[in-house]
């Protein structure tokens, strides 16, 4: 039975009968299912741009499939704009508010299934939460893949601009070469052009069966993103009728696909914490040693920035994640068996996909020839970080650095010492304070990262942080580390000089200081006074919890 029934049926309901007819509902449109299209659209990025016009082929089709859909908003919050302000604080909240603001209004309004439409990092797996809390039938559409700018023959993303400031800060590029990338990086709608943040979460929903095949790395002002919105709505009605619902397609299987795909692909760190907290808002057990375990087996296979040489559109023409996952599905690494949200296996979605790559494209390697043999995203521990860590270690040169701790107790602070040029080869960047709790809000670190890149010290310096990374980072970087600093982690004891190892290969972030002195600096250690007090930081602040398990506000 349909959850709208009690709100549409009988005399009895007459008044709810009467609100509806006011917004459209006509004599025979009260048992049709309810719809409810989640529309993230917004004029302050590009990411979410155009969504305005792919919410209307929605509601267009899912009104020819027989159903009454009805829109809604919900926030999103650009990253690259907030990126080393205090604004970027809110932009791991706003997953949160997305979630929260879609189960209120669906549950409230009792609609039989959910279409929720996306462009920017947390919209994704917001929208995912919700669907995971409500468990009625969804489906994701994602928004679309900005497309590279152009400078001369290189291609540009956003991350450009970042690196861009780090070298013009170095004396590598002028102001005038500075400005020409900041005006071609970013040309039209659409989320970051790599495989950053966006890219790759919308790769994972793909993965899952959560949005429609090929779907997660269209260009979004291509024609093809709003046939593939109006195909989504058709696919939503159908699945209403046959009662599928994300538990069924949010299961261990899929999960696990998700993060081969995203091991692939060379996807964000982020995606770490996005699936841990969808997976335990699903009931699916999973824990972050678990993306060590898959690493260990799936090779990075797609030369794809921030450390590769293409962006998504080119992996979209080279036969996307239905190629990726074909590959992946061929050597046994994947689960061909786990449904998808038009009812079908992953086998049966990708039989017809060749098995192989096409020969005239360099973007996808065949598994006999990966550009690395294990994944890239690893999970390291250690006294520093004894809940995990998470590096990036794809395109470094160097895997293991002991050197001199550089303590900063904010991005800001860290940011002004890269610029200055007080950084040197060979240090360890500490930032803290910067985690869930402390931060609030787990900031992104690109400006300092991208800074570092943009010197030149890419390979020669290490940053460690209880903060995020942007999907564009890459370097010697390791954030996530938990316990945080603002939660008494050990992060909170390093002192300036410190020794500290990092070593990729053996999943190590050490401080080579002595347990006694630690215990000593641990007694002595003072919690400090919150950031935040009130507002939505204050209270997220009091709510969230490890980053270990995904940074969640509704830990029950």
């Amino acid at each position: 039975m349909l959850r709208s029934a009690a709100i549409t049926a009988g005399i009895q309901r007459s008044p709810n009968r009467a609100m509806l007819r006011a917004v459209g509902f006509g004599d025979g449109d009260f048992d049709k299912p309810i719809i409810g299209i989640a529309n993230g659209y917004s004029t302050i990025t590009p990411c979410n741009l155009g969504l305005n016009a792919l919410t209307e082929r929605a509601v267009a089709a899912a009104h020819a499939a027989g159903a009454m859909p009805q829109t809604f908003g919900t926030i999103t919050v650009s990253d690259g704009i907030s990126m080393g302000t205090e604004g970027m604080k809110y932009s791991l909240v706003s997953r949160e508010v997305i979630a929260d603001s879609i189960e209120t209004a669906c549950n409230a309004q009792s609609m039989d299934g959910l279409l929720a439409i996306g462009g920017c990092d947390k919209n994704m797996p917001g929208a995912m939460l919700a669907m995971a809390r409500m468990n009625i039938p969804a489906i994701f559409v994602y928004g679309g893949t900005i497309k590279p700018g152009k400078l001369g023959p290189c291609d540009l993303t956003v991350v450009s601009a970042f690196e861009a400031v780090g070298q013009y800060s170095g004396g590598r590029i002028d102001e005038a070469e500075l400005l020409a990338i900041e005006k071609n990086a970013c040309p039209g709608a659409g989320s970051c052009g790599g495989m950053f943040t966006a890219n790759t979460m919308s790769s994972a929903f793909e993965a899952m069966g959560l949005s429609l095949p090929g779907s997660s790395t269209m260009a979004a002002e291509d024609p093809e993103k709003a046939e593939s919105a109006a195909r989504s709505a058709e696919v939503l009605v159908k699945a209403i009728a046959a009662d599928i619902r994300p538990r069924d397609l949010i299961t261990r299987e899929a999960i696990e696909n998700a993060i081969s795909v995203i091991m692939a692909v060379g996807g964000s760190t982020n995606s770490v914490l996005h699936l841990l907290a969808i997976a335990r808002t699903a009931g699916v057990p999973l824990v972050i040693d678990d993306f060590e375990t898959i690493r260990q087996r799936v090779p990075v296979i797609c030369d794809l920035k921030p450390s590769g040489r293409f962006v998504t559109v080119d992996l979209h023409n080279a036969g996307g994640i239905p190629q990726v996952m074909k590959l992946l599905l061929d050597a046994g690494l994947l689960h061909g068996e786990a449904r998808t949200i038009e009812g079908r296996t992953l086998r049966e979605v990708l039989a017809e996909v060749p098995s192989a790559p096409p020969a005239d494209q360099d973007v996808i390697r065949p598994l006999s020839d990966p550009l690395y043999a294990k994944g890239h995203l690893a999970i390291l521990k250690g006294n520093l970080a004894t809940e995990g860590a998470v590096a990036k270690i794809s395109g470094i040169k160097i895997s293991s650095l002991t050197g001199p701790a550089r303590v900063f107790e904010s991005e800001e602070e860290a940011l002004t010492a890269i610029l200055a040029e007080r950084i040197v080869a060979g240090d360890v960047v500490v930032v803290r304070y910067e985690g869930p709790v402390g931060g609030p809000g787990m900031r992104e670190m690109l400006s300092p990262t991208a800074a570092i890149i943009g010197q030149g010290l890419g390979d020669a310096v290490a940053l460690i942080t209880d903060g995020r990374f942007s999907g564009g980072t890459y370097g010697m970087v390791v954030g996530h580390v938990a316990p945080e600093a603002a939660v008494g982690g050990t992060i909170a004891l390093v002192q300036e000089g410190d020794s500290i190892t990092v070593n990729a290969h053996q999943l190590l972030i050490q401080l080579n200081v002595e347990e006694a002195e630690l215990e000593r600096r641990r007694a002595a250690w003072i919690a400090p006074e919150p950031r935040y007090r009130t507002g939505v930081l204050g209270k997220y602040a009091r709510l969230v919890s490890s980053s270990s398990i995904g940074a969640v506000t509704d830990q029950g």
